[in-house]
């Protein structure tokens, strides 16, 4: 049985996480999901690493919230790389998912792009771990998670 990894935060405003298992469980079975909340996006990268090693997991979602402020867009691309570098060592994807606050600007609107943005990237997630094949149909289909898609560049006759 494949087991997929969840990471997420406290600092995040909505429970991208709650979202996401959802989705998972509503693509099929062969799985067991496996959620770990730590307290920032910095620390994401360690609790990926601690589900691949201590809980044996196949691959892992990053959820997690930054805020609006510099020094948040600063953290998240820290713990971008650092889940790059977790992903690299462990020879195991990490599909991240972060949604920004000022991406939206109401709360309504950031409480949908976020449950959207999770359901979109656990279902990208499934798609790797059983189906990766699946996903070179859609190479070069602009397709974006959380937002409209914005499609090909050109589009084939």
């Amino acid at each position: 049985m494949k087991r997929i990894g969840v990471a997420d935060t406290t600092f995040a405003r909505v429970d991208m996480a709650r979202y996401a298992i959802r989705t998972l469980q509503e693509q099929g079975t062969g799985f067991r999901v496996l959620r770990r909340t730590v307290p920032g996006i910095k620390d994401l990268p360690v609790a990926c690493r601690q589900l691949f090693r201590d809980e044996r997991a196949d691959l892992c979602l990053a959820l997690g919230m930054p805020g609006p402020a510099e020094l948040d867009r600063t953290s998240a691309e820290v713990a971008s790389m650092g889940l790059m570098m977790t992903g690299v060592l462990e020879g195991k994807p990490i599909v991240e998912c972060f949604v920004y606050e000022a991406e939206a600007p109401r709360p309504a609107d950031l409480e949908t792009l976020a449950r959207r943005r999770a359901e979109e990237h656990a279902v990208n997630a499934f798609t790797l771990l059983f189906r990766p094949h699946d996903l070179a149909r859609h190479a070069g289909e602009g397709l974006r998670q959380g937002f409209a898609d914005a499609g090909p560049v050109r589009r084939t006759q």
